[in-house]
């Protein structure tokens, strides 16, 4: 079992019960799934930037990302109808657990000039997303070998009821949330 599984069943999941009153277990908030996204404009002129893009996505997710395509086409960026322009990869379970702790351990503290995450990107229904600007800060992929810096977007979706309740589950696995004033 994933290491901040067993602390959400062990420490989080009693703490939350405590403060919001709640005796029942499948009523407390806990992470649904995670998913990574990569937007590649760049794939339109070289579909070998998307390819390496997936390859490092596959690396820092541990399974296959599923390739997306254009919905619409759009004269001004080239873009046509069906062109691959980026990839996703939904996490759930033990490989969702063990990113997030990769992500609050290891990739935050990598970030340039890291004083925090926003507490403001929440969606109303207690799911966040955070954007990373550089896929290099992860351990996984050898910054030497990379060709195209490219960014991504992780979004953790929760079962809370409300925006307060998200923030409080992700507060208990150590998301840095940034104080704001």
């Amino acid at each position: 079992m994933a290491r901040l599984h067993e602390k959400y069943r062990s420490e989080i999941a009693p703490r939350l019960a405590e403060k919001l009153g709640r005796s029942n277990p499948h009523s407390l908030p806990r992470l649904e799934k995670i998913v990574i996204s990569m937007g590649v404009g760049k794939a339109i002129q070289d579909s070998k930037i998307l390819d390496e893009v997936a390859e490092h996505l596959m690396m820092l997710s541990g399974q296959k990302p599923s390739l997306r395509v254009a919905r619409n086409s759009i004269a001004q960026f080239k873009l046509r109808e069906g062109m691959k322009i980026g990839c996703c990869v939904t996490l759930r379970g033990a490989r969702m657990y063990e990113f997030l702790d990769r992500l609050i351990t290891l990739v935050f503290p990598r970030v340039r000039d890291f004083r925090g995450i926003s507490s403001k990107a929440f969606d109303g229904n207690g799911n966040y997303s955070v954007g990373i600007t550089e896929q290099v800060v992860f351990p996984e992929i050898n910054p030497d070998k990379v060709k195209n810096i490219q960014g991504m977007n992780i979004a953790m979706v929760t079962t809370a009821r409300n925006d307060d309740e998200g923030r409080m589950l992700l507060t208990e696995f150590g998301m840095p949330f940034r104080k704001e004033q």
